[in-house]
């Protein structure tokens, strides 16, 4: 291990690798509950692709596992260092390569945090869709190696959608160019697509070319209030029904709504059960007949009250809100965020199932998410000092998984598999798919160095 380290020293500048023991503590964990973490051998701060290679060839030679990272902002585990790994950060490789407002796109490095992305783009009159809750201090590599969604995902899709061509060095350090930057093209097969949620087993992202949209018209947005969250459940199914074109729909339960109000001193109705917060980017006349439409359809599945936003700053505030949800729900415990994904169809019997779950187990459950696409957000919240809730948060997280999946849903709408969901990934694809997903980790990176254990289990592979 000694000369690993000391082939790092020799092959990367001073300011790109850290061994200091006390350093490396902080490079060890993302956000996610109930993971394991090793201790790294060393932290490489990449500025530059080369830096990345070279890692990777060190490592490939030595037989040293690597660990990609971005802004150690995911729920899954999967940047969780290993002991005796080389951590390859991506954190210092944050700048904005190019802008193309003609051809609609943007090059970028890894460690761009998505807002900074979002506002540059959108000085030159263009719009990148992609915006988790997070957007503040997440990295587009990570969003990428997630392939992660957003508030605006009930329109406009997700990252993948959005990702032209990337730059990745391979387990062997090559570098492999994938995509285009045309508006079409199917040369080939879909390397970009087999990159994008891989989260990092297959290679490491070093720059990404993203499509871009112009800019949308100023949105209209309202919050619908409503008694019970079965009952906004079943408005959103409606909603959904009626085909209004709605550019945000999202659902905040009591528990948040609380949990948001105390943390950001807001005025958010507490007395509700639930609440919907609407957006159109429509413009004009149609953002407003939908909003209108928002309004009835939650009316007649039992709303309480439907306020439309006054002005954009007013519609920015219910946004702040629902930004600040999990770490609202933070300041109340210890956190395990659930990222179920359930058919729309079956979304007001899911928060039904959520709701029971929790009262039978005995334990606070902060029900929020995308409603617009059914990527529900379900939060355990528990004292991790007490044994016994912490075994009942663990309870209460499998079982929502389980519901997910008795809906006909997915353990996983954006947030990644990681180490978090390993097991339970088996059981959502069958055999077949895991010994395909074996196959193609065992073609690029048949050493298995990149992020080993990490998606597909080491017993798996």
């Amino acid at each position: 291990m000694s000369d690993v380290v000391e082939r790092l020293t020799q092959a990367l500048p001073p300011e790109a690798l850290v061994t200091d023991r006390d350093r490396i503590q902080s490079y060890r964990y993302d956000r996610a509950m109930f993971c394991p973490a090793g201790e790294p051998l060393a932290v490489v701060l990449a500025r530059e692709t080369a830096h990345v290679q070279a890692a990777v060839r060190i490592a490939a030679e030595a037989g040293v596992p690597v660990v990609p990272q971005g802004a150690r902002s995911g729920l899954s585990g999967a940047a969780n260092a290993l002991d005796g790994c080389i951590v390859i950060s991506l954190e210092k490789m944050d700048r904005i390569l190019a802008i193309e407002p003609v051809d609609r796109y943007v090059v970028t490095q890894p460690g761009v945090f998505n807002a900074v992305l979002s506002r540059a783009v959108a000085e030159q009159g263009l719009f990148y869709p992609p915006d988790p809750s997070s957007w503040e201090f997440c990295s587009i590599g990570g969003n990428l190696s997630t392939n992660s969604g957003g508030l605006c995902c009930v329109k406009y899709g997700v990252t993948t959608d959005y990702v032209l061509g990337l730059e990745v060095v391979l387990a062997d350090g090559q570098v492999l160019r994938t995509g285009r930057r045309t508006v079409k093209g199917v040369a080939g097969y879909d390397l970009t697509k087999l990159i994008v949620g891989s989260e990092g087993t297959l290679g490491i992202i070093t720059e990404a070319t993203l499509a871009l949209r112009p800019q949308a018209a100023r949105p209209r947005t309202m919050a619908a209030l409503f008694d019970s969250g079965v009952a906004a459940g079943e408005a959103i199914i409606e909603i959904i029904r009626s085909g209004v074109s709605l550019s945000l729909l999202e659902i905040m339960d009591r528990t948040t709504i609380k949990a948001v109000n105390d943390f950001k001193r807001m005025d958010l109705p507490t007395e509700a059960a639930a609440m919907l917060i609407a957006q159109s980017d429509a413009g004009g006349e149609a953002g407003a007949a939908d909003v209108a439409t928002v309004a009835k359809l939650c009316r007649q599945y039992g709303a309480i009250e439907c306020i439309e936003a006054e002005d954009p700053a007013e519609g920015e505030l219910l946004l702040e809100a629902r930004r600040a949800a999990l770490l609202a729900l933070d300041q109340l415990g210890t956190t395990m965020i659930d990222d179920v994904c359930v058919p729309r169809s079956r979304l007001a019997e899911f928060i039904g199932a959520i709701e029971a779950a929790a009262a039978e187990i005995d334990i606070t459950v902060g029900v929020l998410g995308h409603a617009g696409d059914g990527n529900m957000h379900p939060t355990v919240v528990f004292d991790a000092t007490d044994p016994e809730q912490a075994r009942r948060a663990q309870v209460a997280f499998d079982r929502i998984m389980e519901i997910g999946l008795e809906l006909g849903g997915t353990i996983t709408g954006e947030h990644g598999v990681g180490v978090l969901k390993r097991d339970w990934l088996v059981q959502e694809i069958g055999p077949v798919a895991v010994s395909v997903h074996r196959a193609i980790k065992a073609a690029l990176d048949p050493k298995n160095i990149l992020n080993p254990g990490k998606v597909v289990g080491l017993d798996q592979l």
